[in-house]
């Protein structure tokens, strides 16, 4: 990335942000400069200090003064700088309005923070806008997919699958490998075992089962599913809704 850039984080988590600081603070291409809870705090320094930061990395839902409108006060006192949304509201209406107040990237929670160094490494090169947006539209689907499957973010499988979504998504040369190729890049990314990453995806799908929508799963998975006896195997999971979002089936998820 060059020199150092040197970072803003707004957000009242403090699993977050002290994640995202400890994250960094042995990171030479990236450094936090200052993080606020607050967003009037954090508009007051952002107005005070322009030069003193690169990069803004905030929450939509913040005390006092909220994510958005610190975007219009920025926007409208022409400060411009990188910015990157981090947050659970995953709505179209927020999503659009923060593109269109000057967000270079929106982020949902929970995400991995490795993931999040490569977000920036990517909006801080030249030409990568085009690509930065497909992979931020693809990441969003994927979340709000699996939200409406009915599998909660906190459970671990989430992750998992989420993740392996995305890897079958770009590359799909490796569908038919999910055991051999897949399990192994999670359990590695997430430190752990392809044992254990298998097991989590089985336990997300077998909550979805139960709580998921099932009229979207009749679209998503056709007449390839008993419901009454039994449910997809893994690789048929991810494999799937892969193949859903590659051909653009965007009506999943309105």
């Amino acid at each position: 990335m060059g020199k150092t850039i040197n970072a803003v984080i707004i957000d009242d988590n403090e699993v977050v942000t002290g994640s995202v600081k400890k994250y960094f603070s042995s990171n030479a291409g990236v450094k936090i400069v200052e993080s606020f809870q607050d967003g009037k705090e954090g508009l007051d320094f952002l107005v005070k200090y322009v030069d003193h930061y690169d990069l803004i990395m905030l929450d939509v839902l913040l005390p006092q003064i909220d994510g958005l409108r610190i975007l219009e006060e920025l926007k409208a006192r022409g400060i411009e700088k990188k910015i990157i949304v981090l947050s659970s509201y995953k709505d179209d209406y927020t999503i659009r309005r923060a593109q269109t107040l000057g967000a270079d990237y929106f982020m949902l929670k929970p995400f991995d923070v490795n993931s999040l160094e490569n977000r920036i490494k990517d909006i801080f090169e030249k030409d990568c806008l085009a690509k930065f947006r497909e992979v931020e539209n693809i990441e969003i689907e994927v979340s709000t997919l699996l939200h409406n499957l009915g599998i909660p973010s906190h459970v671990r499988g989430y992750q998992y699958i989420r993740e392996g979504v995305l890897l079958i998504y770009e590359s799909s040369k490796i569908v038919t490998l999910v055991t051999k190729e897949i399990y192994p890049k999670i359990a590695n990314k997430y430190e752990t075992t392809s044992s254990r990453v298998e097991r989590a995806i089985r336990h997300a799908i077998e909550i979805s089962w139960v709580r998921g929508d099932l009229k979207l799963m009749e679209r998503i998975f056709g007449n390839s599913i008993d419901f009454e006896r039994s449910k997809p195997t893994n690789s048929e999971f991810l494999t799937t809704l892969a193949d859903r979002l590659r051909l653009g089936k965007k009506e999943l998820v309105a």
